[in-house]
């Protein structure tokens, strides 16, 4: 090598060890080439993480000897090879280019200052990445737009009147920086918390900040990191979060892939970084590990338990160690009943607050215990100095039994219960809470034999139901387990004839011949007690030709089972999307179960002396006689509206995609039309002969599809070929009209029920008003698309609303 190639490489050398701390629109980075931040504290340049040589730009500490990237530019966008640069745009934005000057980031400022070659980029001390303006004004900047980890002066913000959040999001791995499943951020609380998110979930939260720490952190935090937090915050849900360097220490907040998230320091003297405090370090750690109403203790075996006052909904599912569905109260409270004692106040020290916490500002302690026992929604209160007072009113999940630190949380319990009464009055007893105001309070099951001669056909279940449009005792026959063991051989899998969110469906032969249907609570239900509980109050006071007939039920030991009628046909969907089957149904005996289906709804809505809104409305659901008429079955999800009501709202949307309406699956309110548009779907299923689940042509869901051809006059093609050609394409066509005004978009544009049946029975459409478009045209598949979501939400998971435009 010549003395002058000796003194060019030197010279490079020198300039990539002494770097620049910044880049403007003639200085640019490529290859091995960095800036600084002007202390050495950080460097930026091109990396490749771990295991792979995909290039990425990124920020890093300088002098530690093992890398640890705190920001990525083109995190979902790597480079493959060794070319690439990173630069400042001529229209003044900072750019990472491939080797064909491909943009695979870009900071994306529209609105640029002018003289933009004057603009640089500088690297500063606290690691944030500044864009400057020609006249020196910061108009971008990377503190704005967290990677996976949080820096001293950087914030966490949330604002609730514009929705904005800044978290910081986890990496998808440790050899791949793109946007992984965990995030972290401030919740939508009034009170600050901290949450970390899976995949749109709540993973672990840290519970109130009390000026200090957060209370639902075991330990007290050090000094000098709670000294260095500051949250600002004002009262309404609109908060920030900031902290600072403690003296002489490297620090930072880090979400790892797996969704831990850690305050750690730099310690010379190990070499190595230290974990200040950890999210989510443990079992008990995890969003509602013990379901609602149960506690965590990660010191006890097993972890969880019910609180006081509660036991669980599902006792084989708490033995086998799973929690998820939590617990439910022992004995119901009295408050609001006139002559009964007065409810009281159970102290559990040391918890870690539940969550979605009502903040009553102003209150001292005394005042805030007064407020909770006057107000019969009120589950619990705690009292923190530096919070003030804390009630609970929906639900309590997320609570943790502390060794130290956390609150005092009052649970509120029946007066029995806080004293020695402990009189039996029934043998046995099942509670449960309704989800809507008009399913009202407690349930019981009252089981007892009126003689000692009685049949089964004299034993009785007493479903006392407190709603005050009810004014009398029900009564249904109660079955032995014995009997019901009997019937199916020992409930042999031979006999299982279904499989449900409730459980499994047996066929069942009594002794004296009678062939019955057996529905079995699952320990693994995802329904339940609630559910099985709601199914007998509402069918046991309905009797129509087209629903199906409760016989009775049992209720043993850990026992719950419902007994039908057996129905040989099992469900519509066993033969509508049979390929084999479906031939079966001619159009005759469809418009028959359309028909069936229609007064049956009719009846539910109008006739019976309850209103019910079934709310889970699907072909699976439809049972089918010997003869094929139909049966509308499973009333776990439907509820009771008491009066003149009309509609009502849960934070628990349950039922099925694709037969849910927009406004239940979005906003939980639900009505005698989302009935309506349940029936509406189910109709152009047995028109079309295809599930509306399982439909995807070219992208369209099957109300978009239907909606597409029937604008396209093209209404014969919706028809299922195997029914095509029998001469009723008129009487089709004038359904295929039904079943689109019945699955609009808006509640109030679709028929009632009562309406459905008078068209359906038309000689024409002459006089149909035109239909608008339907919601969820659109479809997105997702494997998750069935059932239950425990919480209100802005979208549905796989539908989208689109609307197109009509003929």
């Amino acid at each position: 090598m010549s003395s002058l190639k000796v003194l060019l490489f030197l010279s490079s050398l020198h300039i990539i060890c002494n770097a620049s701390d910044n880049i403007n629109t003639t200085n640019f980075l490529k290859g091995e080439e960095s800036i600084v931040s002007s202390n050495g504290t950080f460097r930026l340049s091109f990396f490749s993480p771990p295991n792979t040589t995909n290039r990425y730009v990124g920020i890093y500490y300088n002098k530690l000897p093992m890398m640890k990237v705190v920001w990525v530019a083109n995190r979902n966008n790597p480079l493959n090879d060794s070319s690439g640069s990173f630069q400042i745009s001529k229209d003044g934005n900072l750019q990472v280019l491939n080797g064909h000057k491909h943009i695979l980031w870009s900071s994306n400022i529209t609105l640029l200052q002018v003289a933009t070659n004057m603009s640089k980029a500088q690297l500063l001390d606290s690691g944030n990445l500044v864009l400057y303006s020609s006249d020196n004004n910061i108009i971008w900047q990377s503190f704005d737009h967290a990677g996976n980890t949080l820096l001293p002066h950087m914030s966490l913000v949330y604002n609730k009147a514009t929705g904005k959040n800044s978290p910081i999001q986890a990496w998808k791995s440790a050899s791949d920086p793109s946007q992984g499943r965990f995030v972290a951020g401030l919740g939508p609380s009034v009170l600050p918390e901290v949450f970390i998110w899976d995949m749109g979930r709540p993973n672990y939260r840290s519970g109130p900040w009390n000026g200090n720490t957060f209370l639902g952190i075991e330990l007290a935090l050090p000094d000098f990191q709670s000294h260095a937090i500051i949250i600002q915050t004002d009262g309404e849900g609109n908060t920030s979060l900031e902290f600072f360097d403690p003296p002489f220490l490297l620090t930072n907040f880090e979400l790892s892939y797996q969704g831990t998230a850690t305050q750690q320091y730099w310690d010379d003297a190990k070499g190595d970084w230290n974990a200040i405090w950890q999210a989510s370090d443990n079992e008990c750690g995890l969003y509602g590990k013990c379901g609602e109403y149960g506690s965590c203790n990660i010191l006890r075996s097993p972890i969880c338990e019910c609180l006081k006052g509660f036991k669980p909904k599902v006792s084989q599912e708490w033995k086998s160690g799973n929690w998820s569905n939590g617990c439910t109260r022992s004995k119901r409270l009295l408050c609001g009943i006139q002559g009964a004692k007065e409810d009281g106040f159970l102290s559990l020290p040391t918890m870690k607050p539940p969550a979605d916490t009502n903040w009553l500002k102003g209150l001292d302690q005394v005042a805030c215990r007064s407020q909770c026992l006057s107000n019969c929604s009120c589950l619990a209160y705690a009292f923190d100095i530096g919070v003030g007072c804390m009630t609970w009113t929906e639900k309590l999940i997320d609570t943790q039994q502390f060794s130290s630190s956390g609150v005092n949380l009052y649970l509120r319990l029946s007066h029995s219960e806080l004293g020695n009464n402990k009189r039996l009055k029934i043998i046995v007893t099942v509670t449960a809470v309704s989800g809507t105001a008009t399913l009202v309070a407690i349930v019981y099951f009252l089981c007892r034999r009126k003689s000692k001669q009685a049949k089964r056909k004299n034993m009785s279940l007493d479903i006392l139901e407190r709603n005050p449009s009810l004014d009398k005792f029900e009564e249904l026959p109660l079955f032995k387990f014995e009997e019901l063991s009997a019937a199916t051989n020992n409930f042999q899998e031979s006999n299982k004839i279904g499989q449900g969110g409730f459980g499994p469906v047996y066929k069942g032969t009594l002794e004296d011949g009678q062939e019955v249907a057996i529905k079995r609570l699952s320990g693994t239900s995802k329904q339940g007690v609630e559910e099985f509980m709601n199914e007998v109050i509402v069918i046991s006071k309905l009797q129509h030709r087209n629903l199906a007939k409760l016989l009775g039920c049992c209720v043993e030991g850990q026992e719950r089972m419902l007994i039908y009628d057996y129905m040989p046909n099992k469900s519509l969907d066993a033969f509508l999307f049979d390929p084999q089957k479906k031939g079966i149904l001619d159009w005759k005996k469809r418009y028959n179960i359309i028909e069936g289906i229609s007064r049956g709804l009719l009846y539910l809505h109008r006739d019976s002396r309850l209103k019910i809104i079934h709310r889970d409305l699907k072909a699976a659901n439809i049972l089918l006689d010997e003869n094929l008429n139909p049966k509308i079955s499973d009333f776990g999800m439907a509820r009771i509206f008491g009066g003149s009501q009309i509609e009502a709202d849960t934070t628990r949307v349950m039922g099925t995609y694709g037969y849910m309406p927009p406004e239940y699956a979005i906003e939980g309110r639900f009505s005698e039309k989302s009935d309506v548009f349940s029936f509406g779907v189910l109709l152009l299923e047995i028109i079309t002969g295809k599930k509306t689940r399982l439909f995807d042509e070219s992208s369209l869901s099957l109300l978009g599809y239907v909606w597409k051809q029937w604008n396209e006059d093209n209404d014969i093609s919706l028809i299922d070929p195997i029914i095509a050609y029998q001469g009723f394409e008129a009487e089709i066509s004038k359904c295929i009209h039904v079943g689109l005004l019945c699955v609009q978009e808006y509640a109030q544009d679709r028929p009632d029920i009562s309406d459905v049946i008078t068209k359906l029975s038309a000689s024409n459409t002459a006089s149909f008003q035109k239909p608008k478009p339907p919601g969820f045209t659109r479809f997105k598949r997702d494997a998750s698309s069935t059932s239950t979501q425990s919480h209100k939400t802005s979208s549905t998971n796989g539908l989208s609303i689109t609307n197109i435009s009509g003929r």
